[in-house]
């Protein structure tokens, strides 16, 4: 199954509801991923841009997106991004295959 990133960031009355009345939402987040065929193996708060980072596995684009408009939908998020991830052997074999390739790419204007 195909890996994603996900980094998103609460509303500032989401994190003031976490404040106020502090709790683990991993689980939520795997029941929720699960439910979508999908398998959570991190989830992490963090500094920064982003509140949330997860790593998932999803059985495909299609399933990741529907997680992710579903979780948008909820309106808990100010922003959230979502990343496809590769092995590092899947990346080898792109450039195996980008330096097998026989066409070229020509830039506009070229």
């Amino acid at each position: 199954m195909p890996f994603y990133l996900l980094q998103a960031s609460f509303k500032d009355d989401k994190v003031k509801a976490l404040v106020e009345k502090p709790q683990n939402r991993e689980t939520a987040a795997r029941q929720f991923i699960e439910s979508l065929g999908g398998k959570l193996h991190a989830y992490f708060f963090a500094f920064g841009e982003s509140d949330v980072v997860t790593i998932t596995e999803f059985p495909n684009n299609e399933a990741a997106a529907a997680a992710a408009l579903k979780t948008i939908a909820t309106g808990v998020f100010a922003r959230a991004q979502t990343t496809v991830l590769m092995t590092a052997v899947e990346a080898e074999h792109a450039m195996k295959k980008a330096n097998a390739a026989k066409a070229t790419y020509r830039p506009p204007g070229g």
